[in-house]
């Protein structure tokens, strides 16, 4: 049986990266699995929750600096999470994106209601979302550079 919980081993990024830390928040194993690949490709250190309240747990004491989540999640939906996370973390707060096949604008407005800044409608392109990364990296990272990692 699968955990709810996986984080990627120690030697997943290449050595001297100081990147984001990212918790990927998704129920559906392969789709949480080759977001992690990929994201673990563009040396972000990553971390995978399947559901709501391991999200929950795991962001309290992991401080991502990005959350993934998809909105339909057992235990407790994404917008759920995105409150909580807001109203618990204190201090460095995650940029909060959904990532969800929930796209209608009454969704993203809920969205934005719980606290979410950035809402994604599934398929999302890998080009885009490593954009929205490096970009947001080049804030939150010291020395960062807004340039496609290697």
């Amino acid at each position: 049986m699968e955990s709810n919980m996986r984080v990627n081993g120690p030697h997943s990024r290449p050595s001297g990266r100081t990147g984001l830390r990212i918790l990927i928040v998704e129920d559906d194993a392969d789709t949480a699995d080759s977001m992690a690949i990929l994201l673990r490709l563009y040396a972000y250190d990553v971390l995978v929750a399947c559901d709501g309240v391991t999200a929950l747990q795991m962001a309290l004491e992991k401080q991502p600096d990005v959350v993934l989540l998809d909105i339909g999640l057992p235990k407790l939906d994404g917008w759920e999470l995105a409150r909580q996370l807001r109203s618990q973390i204190s201090g460095k707060r995650p940029l909060l994106i959904a990532i969800s096949g929930y796209g209608m604008q009454s969704d993203q407005m809920r969205s934005q209601d719980a606290g979410i800044d950035l809402h994604l409608v599934k398929p999302v392109e890998p080009e885009m979302l490593q954009q929205v990364l490096q970009r947001f990296e080049t804030v939150v990272v010291p020395g960062a550079k807004d340039c496609p990692a290697s």
